[in-house]
C-alpha cells in the first residue's frame, strides 16, 4: 500500500522491505503500555528502532506490525517520520503470536518488494549498518542471511536438575539477532509450510529446508526484555547524544574529519597444491580453475579491499581484525569479510565513496565475469567498485602461473558528508 492509500506501487521504487514487528505486550518490562511504545530517550524503543530502520542507504519499503489495539496510535506517530525520510509505511494490526505477526506483514508487502528483512523492534539500538549489510548478503547469495555474534562465554549442558553433563563446543555457537532477511519467495514459502510455532524467521525458514548463513552482528543490538536492558539502552542513547552533541578530542585519525581518506591494501594467494579445492576471487567462484589456499576461501581481492578500507579509516588491517587462526572463520568467504569492515567503518563514521582493484595474475581470465564481480562487491560495499586485470609478461611468481595478487586503492568520506 502506498501512502494514497492503494495498492500496486512504491513511492521509492525499493525492492527491500524491511517488517518490524512491534506487536509484544512486554509485561516483563513491568510497564503498562506494549514495549513498542514504551519510552526509551526521549521517544519510544519502536521510534528509536525505526530510525536506525529510516537510515539505509537504500529506503525501504516499511511496515510496522503493532498491537491491534494500538494502530491508529502507531500510524500517527510513525507517519512524520516516514514523510520526512521518503519511505513508504503501513502499519497493520499483530496477531497473537510473533509468527502470525509477521505472517500479516508480509501480507502487506507489494508486488515489486523482492527481499525482506524482519526485525523485531525490541532491538532499537541496531545500528543502520547492519539492516544494509544483511540486505546485500540476501541479494548476494539468494537465501537466509541472519546477523549473530560469537559466544564469548562457556556452555555446559546441564540435565533438569542442574548437573553438568559436558561441555558444548562454543566455535559451533553464534548468538544471533535481527534484522533477518530472505528472498521474498522463499520466506512466503516457508510461512505457507510452518507446521509449528518458530520463535524466530530463521528457524522457521530452516525447517522449510532454506539454507541460513550468519554475517557478523553488533553487541548493539541486544534484546530489550527486562527493565536493565531498558536502562541499558537508555543510557546508549545517551552517551550517543551526549558524543553527537560535544567536540571530539583530538586524534590522529578523527572520525569527524572533513577531508576524504584513502588507503591501499595488497594481498598475495599461492594456488592450492590440492586438487578440488574451489577458487574464489572478487567474490565470485570459478568452476573448473584451481583454487588459492588460505585459512579462509582465499579471495585475495575481497581481502585487499578490507585493507584498504581498514588503512583508509585508521582501523588496522583485515589481520588483526580476523586473526589468521580463527577457527570461525576458516573457508569464510570474502563477503563476511567485506560485511564486518564495512561495518567498523560506520562505527567509526566513515562510509565508503569507492574502490579501484587491481588483480594481478595468469588466471582465471577476468574479462568474461568483469561485470558480475562489479556488481557483487559494489552490493556488498555500498558504494562503486571497479575490477581491472594484468599480467607479468611471465616475470615472478604470479608470471609462473603460481599464484595471485590484488592491489586495491579505496577512497572513504565522512559518513555525513558526499563523495
Amino acid at each position: 500500500m502506498s501512502r494514497d492509500g492503494h495498492y500496486g506501487g512504491t513511492v521509492n521504487d525499493s525492492t527491500v522491505a524491511v517488517i518490524v514487528v512491534a506487536a509484544g505486550s512486554g509485561t516483563r518490562l513491568g510497564h503498562p503500555e506494549p514495549k513498542a511504545l514504551v519510552p526509551l530517550g526521549g521517544d519510544t524503543i519502536l521510534g528509536v528502532a525505526l530510525d536506525a530502520v529510516l537510515g539505509m542507504r537504500e529506503a525501504p519499503y516499511v511496515v510496522v506490525v503493532a498491537p491491534a489495539e494500538r494502530v491508529d496510535e502507531v500510524r500517527e506517530r510513525c507517519a512524520p517520520r516516514a514523510a520526512a525520510a521518503s519511505v513508504d509505511l503501513v502499519v497493520v494490526a499483530g496477531g497473537l503470536t510473533r509468527q502470525e505477526s509477521v505472517a500479516r506483514g508480509l501480507a502487506e508487502l507489494p508486488r515489486e518488494i523482492e527481499v525482506v528483512l524482519v526485525h523485531d523492534a525490541a532491538r532499537p539500538l541496531a545500528p543502520s549498518a547492519v539492516f544494509d549489510e544483511v540486505a546485500a548478503a540476501v541479494e548476494a547469495r539468494g537465501h537466509g542471511i541472519v546477523p549473530g555474534l560469537p559466544v564469548v562465554d562457556t556452555v555446559k549442558r546441564v540435565d533438569g536438575e542442574g548437573h553438568v553433563l559436558e561441555t558444548v563446543d562454543r566455535s559451533e555457537l553464534a548468538v544471533v539477532q535481527t534484522p533477518q532477511g530472505f528472498p521474498r519467495e522463499v520466506l512466503e514459502s516457508a510461512y505457507v509450510a510452518a507446521g509449528a510455532d518458530f520463535t524466530d524467521d530463521a528457524a522457521l525458514a530452516a525447517a522449510a529446508g532454506v539454507p541460513v548463513d550468519v554475517v557478523p552482528g553488533d553487541a548493539r543490538a541486544f534484546k530489550v526484555t527486562v527493565p536493565s536492558d531498558l536502562r541499558r539502552a537508555a543510557q546508549e542513547l545517551a552517551e550517543r547524544a551526549a558524543s553527537a552533541a560535544e567536540p571530539s578530542a583530538p586524534r590522529a585519525l578523527p572520525a569527524h574529519a572533513p577531508v576524504p581518506r584513502v588507503g591501499t591494501g595488497i594481498d598475495v594467494h599461492a594456488f592450492d597444491a590440492a586438487d578440488g579445492t574451489p577458487l574464489w576471487l572478487a567474490g565470485l567462484e570459478w568452476p573448473g580453475e584451481r583454487g588459492l589456499s588460505g585459512h579462509s576461501d582465499g579471495d585475495a581481492v575481497a581481502h585487499a579491499i578490507c585493507d584498504a578500507l581498514l588503512a583508509a579509516a585508521g582501523l588496522g588491517d583485515i589481520g588483526g581484525m580476523f586473526g589468521t587462526v580463527d577457527p570461525r572463520f576458516s573457508g569464510a568467504h570474502g563477503e563476511v569479510f567485506l560485511a564486518e569492515t564495512v561495518r567498523r567503518l560506520a562505527a567509526a563514521g566513515w562510509r565508503v565513496g569507492n574502490v579501484s582493484v587491481q588483480v594481478v595474475g595468469n588466471r582465471p581470465k577476468l574479462a568474461p565475469r568483469r561485470a558480475e564481480a562489479e556488481a557483487l562487491l559494489t552490493g556488498l560495499v555500498g558504494a562503486p567498485v571497479s575490477v581491472a586485470a594484468t599480467t607479468t609478461d611471465g616475470l615472478g611468481f604470479t608470471g609462473r602461473g603460481e599464484g595471485v595478487t590484488a592491489i586495491a586503492t579505496a577512497l572513504i568520506v565522512p559518513a555525513s558528508g558526499r563523495a
